[in-house]
């Protein structure tokens, strides 16, 4: 583990923590200034709702829904290593708020959910195809509801017209911005 690989909690109960993660094929961390824009568009949001991070990679966006008072976060993660750092950086905080799957997101999809989530963050690796399929399954599988809403990174601008192929419900791109080869935008479900 190189002593890069590292994030820090920007804002709420445990400002300013830092976690480590390991090394894992794919993995792009959500760089500081991003995460603080998205929390920055939900800010008056967060509080006591529910979260699906799928991909969950280093946790950096878990983690920081956490500490700005999320009801719930469920963090999926495929890599055996992210995971155990996941759950290892979880014990840290002592939280009983965040609930861990080592899977791979898109099976996890496949199982239809009981309940809905106020926010899912969706940031699969790039250059793979797997955004449109996690997209379909979202709709599918029962894990949005009118409100929720959806943030993306992408390594390609969003259009609001290919997005709502995926959903029966009507949809709008609220916010949209990029940072380098990152696009971002956060969707509602209206």
């Amino acid at each position: 583990m190189s002593n890069t690989n590292t994030f820090q909690i920007i804002a709420g109960e445990h400002r300013g923590r830092k976690f480590s993660f390991p090394d894992a094929q794919g993995l792009r961390p959500t760089p500081g200034k991003v995460r603080e824009t998205l929390f920055n568009w939900i800010q008056f949001e967060t509080h006591n709702k529910t979260y699906l991070d799928l991909f969950s990679g280093s946790g950096a966006l878990s983690f920081e829904a956490l500490s700005r008072g999320a009801k719930q976060v469920v963090s999926v993660e495929k890599d055996l290593k992210a995971f155990q750092s996941l759950e290892k950086n979880r014990k840290l905080l002592k939280s009983d708020k965040i609930h861990l799957f080592n899977q791979d997101a898109l099976k996890f999809l496949d199982q239809k959910s009981d309940e809905t989530f106020d926010f899912i963050f969706l940031d699969p690796p790039f250059h793979q195809n797997i955004l449109p399929k996690a997209l379909k399954a979202l709709s599918k599988g029962n894990f949005v509801a009118p409100n929720s809403k959806i943030y993306i990174e992408s390594e390609v601008e969003m259009l609001e017209s290919e997005v709502a192929e995926f959903f029966s419900q009507k949809i709008k791109i609220s916010k949209q911005k990029h940072s380098g080869q990152v696009h971002y935008c956060l969707i509602e479900i209206l």
